[in-house]
């Protein structure tokens, strides 16, 4: 099951969860890193302990990390949940992680070259992310409106493939396709009739985040060291928070800044959920309690 940032899926999962005696797998980019709970709004504690849950902080934060990783990853969590006789549930908003185990896509982890990852590296801090950006917009719009200006690290990687195969990123990508996934799926996405209501959701998140600690959890992060230069540094809440560390911002104007750029992520999310055809439609009206946004869910995966 999948939906738009602050729409509410990690409740809902963990109550299917436990009335079809399931565990959890996630599909999030940023849940996967150590570190940054609050910003990246990894399942609480007493959430966790509920139900299991699989690939939440597993990765390194100074560790490069992509959906080519993911996906066997993924594979070995989802053939321990079946051995152990119970149901696997995949849940986050990353829609390519979720396309990329359904599909059966096989990534080449071969086509990798340091060199020409480092001097691009170099050139996006000479030129600037959005230089590197309109690059790839010119060498392969398919791909570059589908990856953010902001997201260097998949800029540079849809660069850095180019380079090495000769092949715009966007048919290095259809040509990994297997075509024979080794397991079935049948998902959902949540959509919300009333964009502002979803924005309403996100703006008072941000602010329940912001009192529980992301500002002091970014400012460590980023005192570290650890997380420029992965895709960990593309989590929003971090990136936005720089500026205001290094004096170049007001909290406020950060605080707004992390509002602004989570509203046009769930925007991105919601199109990218759309436009899949293999994810049925979950509307959620205003006046639908929790309950009866759940009730809608199981019944969609009760149904045949």
């Amino acid at each position: 099951m999948t939906g738009p940032t602050a729409s509410g899926k990690t409740a809902l999962v963990i109550k299917l969860a436990k009335e079809l005696d399931g565990e959890i797998i996630s599909a999030d980019s940023m849940q996967i890193y150590e570190g940054l709970d609050i910003t990246t709004a990894k399942p609480e504690k007493h959430e966790l302990e509920a139900v299991p849950h699989h690939l939440i902080g597993v990765i390194k934060p100074n560790v490069s990390f992509s959906v080519a990783g993911y996906v066997p990853l993924a594979l070995d969590a989802l053939r321990g949940v079946i051995s152990r006789g119970k149901v696997p549930i995949i849940v986050g908003g990353t829609g390519l992680y979720i396309s990329a185990l359904r599909d059966g896509i096989d990534f080449n982890e071969n086509a990798s070259d340091k060199k020409i990852r480092e001097r691009l590296c170099a050139e996006a801090e000479t030129l600037g992310n959005t230089a590197l950006w309109e690059r790839l917009m010119h060498l392969d719009p398919e791909s570059a409106v589908k990856i953010p200006p902001q997201n260097i690290v998949r800029v540079i990687r849809a660069l850095e493939i180019m380079e090495i195969t000769g092949d715009k990123f966007s048919v290095y990508r259809k040509n990994s396709v297997k075509g024979n996934p080794e397991f079935t799926f049948k998902g959902c996405y949540l959509d919300f009739e009333n964009r502002s209501t979803l924005y309403a959701r996100i703006n008072e998140r941000v602010d329940r985040m912001l009192e529980n600690g992301m500002c002091d959890e970014c400012k460590a992060a980023f005192e570290s060291g650890l997380y420029e230069r992965n895709t960990i540094s593309q989590a929003i809440g971090y990136k936005e928070l720089i500026p205001y560390f290094i004096g170049e911002a007001s909290l406020t104007q950060a605080c707004e800044q992390i509002k602004q750029a989570t509203r046009r992520y769930a925007k991105r999310q919601l199109t990218w959920f759309r436009n899949d055809g293999n994810l049925g439609r979950i509307a959620v009206s205003d006046v639908d309690s929790f309950d009866i946004i759940y009730e809608k869910v199981y019944e969609y995966f009760a149904s045949s």
